[in-house]
């Protein structure tokens, strides 16, 4: 019988409309802490705080909702900003490129970051006068027209700005620093790179400039003369002036700081007022920074970061606030970068320090000087992100409970609050939940922009670990002689940022949360499950626990890994929010891999890489246990975390698969006629069955490592015993390509055994599982997802959504099928028979393996009441590929995320709207979305003090819509603070910056490279900015 196969010719146009009416890829907002920030600004008139990165990314930020980004055109560290007040301008400094460049706007109505000019100082090629004019300090007066450079060499340059032309009648060599030196002072010494340049609070046109061997001078800009001079013995690190411009401090590498007087009379001044060692006498470190800020009503505040003894505590990293008897020194878990006070006037309301790993702010208004909790810019990663959760249409009840739950964080308001966040209200609310490697999981509002801290859940408190107060041989606030020892330096921690877990089997491995039921599941890496419920109130309880063996006294098989966590046997305390119901542990304690709730039915399902079970949690009772493992597997038996792993056995391993496939390859070319024979049917069947772009793969062995893992679990309502009665379900998928589905009788629901004999009550009536179907995909590749459809090909509503109306009841009377996706393909089901309905080979295809998988409903833009349920797939290679349900024909596909960027892809996680999240930095996360019509990204408005400026080009915006064609279209006005676009190669794009970090740049690169480029002096590096004012409000719909 001839078999014919149509192939569709062309493609619909209708269908082509409706698909760019649904589908649109836009990477839309970036979450979370700038990954390795390296400069800092703010704009007292605008209120707007701008942080550069060593990747050369700027981020401005004002109130929550109201962000721009922009990127340079190299990936070159950010060292200095400086805003032009009241006009989002900036100055930039940056270490390699040696440019600078001042931006401003391109197209009316649109926020934009953009670069505008550049400038290089003049200078000879080569190394030695690259580095005598390389800049080491900016200065912008506050005229705003002149900018004051310092050098490496000692000379002061002064350029023009806007137009940025360098005013070389004011050059201030160091030749002439030092003609007006006492000889005694000369030495014969250079005065080294200049450090510190900082005009006079209350004349115009004077400057402190200071050298890094101690010496101070006081500019005049206007008579070009040297005013004054302080002749500083120790080497300079920063200045400040005291705001009425008659004192100023000056910060040394000694860990001391001193007052010097300025006067009219004396020209030169050899001693200051006061020196001190604020942590001496012991060598200290030296003193980066300092601040003196006056208040109206009492004594000055000083500021410094660093001076810590080198000896004790070298390794803080500290900032100090004074004020007369208050001494407070904040210690903080990563390096200061940079700080800064908001201030009205005299009095400081504020302390915003900038760390390498964190943003924290310091309310100076309020007694005891408390930090205040940030709406956004959270570190994500203050304990290492190990698992996320997005919910979606979040009940307003449970929302409230949440916010309460977490008031204790809130503080008062945010004093950055520039700019106005022009986004209309959240249709919905959307959490995100992260799981964190200390045991914690962190619940954020990710229903606009700003990424902001709700609550957060410890599960250590239901274990014995090394962190527990009770196991501490000894309170220092008891002894008397540790008090006193530990009196001075007055440090106090600050900062939530922790990378280091009192224990790695705390960590958290996987979330579920029932938004209807109030009820969390949360597992984690020594095998713990744990069932959480919602409460109001503080409680003391003790958690109960019950103990699952998933190896079934199974022989042969001994766990090498780490020990289970010890659960408390004492009532423990749990503050109001979630707080443990009951804690399920695995024999043996592996890391969970995949879990299942369904609240409605009372029933949990866990599975880790020895096998699944079941668990009754409102009767306490263990219902199923399934163990996997392959007898083979004994790699399964180590654990994550052992230490005892053979490397013998690893290599014993692999040679012996190079052996096999030797052998097998010797058979394969044995030449006798008969084999001949079979090669050529055998290559004439391949030929038949194989479509010519399809890629052959081969079938995975039977006994390779970790093949018990399971990777996904699935309660369902569906049809499994026969075709007439539903009931519920329980479907497992396995690495070995193995899916289990188990017939579940629940007392009270269905038309199970237990309902039908009327005996008992339902209360004691446990719930049975039987095995249904067993199925063995060909290939063995790891089953991702498994989902049940129902009649109408839809995927079945969640738990309490049919039973309470808040969805559209599932199609019961036509056949069921199950969607199971595996690494390399896709295929559909009918039930209950099980037979094969339609599948997609997106490896023999693609050439490319599923790693994520999620159903999503696309809504349309042009028409309100039609949506589709899609199914979205993310491969290996880092794209989205888009398919219809149940027909699984693609529709779409993007690419997303940098194929190298293996933490990124592993770490995505999609929404039900057709957003998604994926971490591109330990600290940050990527929003994109694949909807048309559902976007989250900045809307918002910056009132500037200067006029808007016109051009030509159009700026290309954080959001830009692109066609089916690939064609860039013109950005509404209602596009806000938008971001360069930037391709799959930029260094801002999400897909380029992975979780490692990229290699430090050498001065044989340098050399090289200006060895290569010598029309470029290596100087200074500035860069640009920016932008703008929306003249208009954008039309919401």
């Amino acid at each position: 019988m001839m078999k014919f196969r149509f192939r569709r010719q062309g493609t619909d146009p209708q269908r082509e409309k409706i698909k760019q009416e649904l589908f649109a890829f836009n990477k839309t907002v970036e979450h979370g802490f700038p990954h390795q920030p390296s400069a800092l600004a703010f704009d007292p008139k605008l209120h707007l705080m701008a942080i550069g990165t060593k990747s050369g990314a700027i981020k401005v930020y004002g109130a929550p909702g109201v962000e721009f980004t922009g990127l340079h055109k190299d990936t070159t560290a950010v060292t200095q900003i400086h805003f032009l007040p009241g006009q989002v301008r900036h100055l930039l400094l940056q270490r390699i490129l040696n440019e600078i460049e001042v931006g401003g706007v391109k197209k009316e109505g649109v926020v934009c970051l953009q670069e505008v000019g550049n400038y290089s100082l003049p200078g000879r090629p080569g190394i030695e006068s690259c580095s005598a004019t390389r800049v080491t300090v900016l200065l912008l007066l506050k005229s705003c027209d002149l900018l004051c450079i310092g050098t490496e060499g000692g000379g002061v340059y002064f350029l023009e700005l806007p137009r940025l032309l360098l005013k070389d009648n004011h050059t201030l060599p160091q030749d002439q620093v030092v003609q007006s030196l006492p000889d005694d002072y000369r030495c014969g010494k250079s005065l080294g790179p200049v450090e510190a340049l900082q005009e006079h609070p209350q004349q115009a046109g004077k400057i402190l400039i200071g050298y890094s061997r101690g010496l101070v001078v006081l500019w005049d800009l206007s008579s070009r003369h040297i005013g004054q001079l302080f002749l500083g013995k120790q080497q300079l690190e920063s200045l400040v002036w005291e705001r009425s411009g008659n004192l100023f401090v000056s910060s040394h590498n000694d860990g001391g700081y001193a007052v010097w007087p300025v006067t009219n009379g004396n020209t030169c001044n050899q001693q200051p007022v006061s020196s001190t060692i604020p942590y001496g006498p012991f060598p200290c470190k030296a003193i980066s920074k300092i601040l003196w800020r006056t208040t109206q009503t009492g004594s000055p505040v000083l500021l410094y970061s660093g001076g810590m003894p080198r000896a004790s505590y070298g390794d803080r990293h500290c900032l100090t606030i004074q004020q007369d008897k208050d001494h407070i020194t904040l210690d903080f878990t990563s390096r200061v970068i940079d700080f800064f006070t908001i201030h009205k006037f005299d009095d400081p309301s504020a302390l915003v320090v900038l760390l390498e790993e964190e943003l924290v702010v310091i309310d100076l208004q309020t007694p005891g000087w408390p930090s205040l909790p940030t709406p956004y810019l959270a570190p994500l990663h203050s304990s290492a992100i190990t698992c996320s959760c997005h919910i979606s249409s979040v009940p307003p009840k449970l929302w409230e409970r949440l916010v309460n739950a977490g008031k204790a964080q809130q503080g008062r308001h945010w004093p950055i609050c520039g700019g106005k966040n022009l986004a209309p209200p959240p249709k919905q609310q959307e959490l995100l939940l992260t799981g964190h490697e200390d045991g914690t999981v962190r619940f954020w509002d990710a229903s606009g922009v700003a990424l902001t801290p709700l609550y957060k859940l410890s599960t250590a408190n239901v274990f014995h670990t090394d962190c527990d107060p009770s196991d501490d041989p000894q309170d220092p606030s008891d002894d008397p002689d540790l008090q006193q020892e530990e009196e001075w330096p007055p440090f106090r921690k600050v900062g939530c940022f922790d990378p280091y877990s009192d224990d790695p089997r705390l960590g958290i491995q996987k979330i579920t949360l029932c938004k209807y039921s109030n009820k969390l599941l949360v597992a984690g890496t020594a095998g713990q499950v744990i069932v959480l419920g919602l409460s109001d109130e503080r409680s003391d309880h003790l958690v109960d626990v019950s103990v699952v063996d998933l190896l079934q006294d199974r022989e042969g098989f001994t766990w090498k890994g780490h020990d289970r966590l010890e659960p408390r046997l004492k009532p423990a305390p749990f503050a109001p929010g979630f707080q443990p119901l009951v804690l399920v542990q695995c024999l043996p304690p592996a890391s969970v891999t995949a879990v299942a709730l369904h609240a409605e039915w009372n029933l949990i399902s866990f599975g880790t890489s020895h096998g699944f079970g079941l668990f009754d949690y409102h009767r306490r009772n263990a219902v199923l246990a399934r163990c996997t493992l392959h007898p083979n597997d004994s790699l399964a038996m180590e654990g994550p975390l052992s230490r005892v792993k053979s490397l013998k056995k690893s290599l014993r391993q692999s040679f012996r698969r190079i052996r096999k496939s030797r052998v097998s390859g010797k058979k394969r070319t044995i030449t006798t006629p008969t084999s001949k024979v079979q090669e050529a049917n055998a290559a004439l069947a391949e030929q038949e069955e194989v479509a010519p772009v399809q890629r052959r793969i081969e079938p995975r062995s039977a006994d390779d490592s970790l093949s018990g893992v399971v990777r996904c679990l699935c309660f369902a309502d569906t049809f499994l015993r026969d075709g007439t009665h539903h009931g519920p379900t329980l479907w497992a998928g396995t690495n070995s390509g193995s899916v289990y589905a188990y017939a579940l009788e629940v007392p009270g629901i269905g038309t199970g055994r237990a309902c039908e004999r009327g005996g008992p009550s339902e209360s004691s009536v446990c719930v049975e599982a039987v095995l249904g179907k067993e199925i063995q995909l060909m290939h063995r590749a790891p089953v991702v997802s498994i989902c049940v459809l129902d009649g109408r090909g839809k995927p079945l509503p969640d738990p309490y959504e049919a039973s309470q109306d808040l969805a559209i009841a599932p199609d019961m009377t036509n056949t069921h099928s199950v969607l199971i996706a595996s690494e390399e393909q896709l295929k559909v089901f009918s039930l209950p028979k099980v037979s094969a309905k339609t599948k997609f080979k997106l490896t023999a295809h693609e050439g490319c393996r599923v790693r994520k998988v999620a159903l999503v409903v696309f809504s349309s833009t042009a028409q309100e009441d039609y949506s589709e349920h899609t199914l979205v797939c993310l491969t290996n290679m880092g794209d989205m590929h888009l398919f219809n349900i149940p027909g699984l024909r693609p529709q779409v596909r993007y690419d997303c995320i940098r194929k190298e960027d293996i933490s990124g892809i592993a770490s995505c996680v999609f929404t039900k709207n057709g957003q998604g999240f994926y971490l591109i930095s330990p600290s940050e996360y990527e929003r994109f979305s694949l909807s048309a019509k559902v976007l989250t990204e900045p809307v918002c408005s910056v009132q500037l003090d200067r006029p808007l400026d016109d051009g030509t080009t159009t700026p290309q915006a954080n959001g830009t819509h692109k066609n089916q064609l690939g064609q860039t279209e013109e950005p509404p006005s209602a596009l806000s603070s938008p971001i360069v676009d930037t391709p799959l190669d930029s260094p801002l794009s999400c897909a380029d910056l992975t979780l490692d970090s990229t290699g430090e740049l050498t001065v044989e690169d340098v050399r090289d490279f200006l060895t290569s480029f010598y029309h470029l002096p290596e100087i200074l590096e500035i860069t640009w900015l920016v932008s703008t004012k929306m003249n208009r409000e954008p039309n919401f719909p």
